[in-house]
């Protein structure tokens, strides 16, 4: 099955990029460019999914409801 999540990616501290999705708690990853902190984010959602499906669980569904504020 094919999803779509949504997934935010922002320059850590230590100066790897990290890859969180908003809709699965907890699931983060990092990476040391963009492109690996997103090929290591869905990875990461996979096997969330997975887990959640092994123990019979649901699976939170996505909403994309992200805004962008200017301050």
């Amino acid at each position: 099955m094919n999803q779509r999540r949504q997934v935010l990616v922002y320059p850590g501290e230590d100066g790897f990029w990290v890859a969180e999705c908003p809709s699965l708690p907890g699931c983060i990853s990092q990476g040391a460019s963009k492109l690996e902190a997103l090929a290591n984010i869905k990875e990461a959602i996979e096997g969330y999914v997975a887990a959640l499906q092994a123990d019979s669980l649901p699976v939170p569904e996505d909403h994309f409801d992200a805004e962008v504020v200017s301050v």
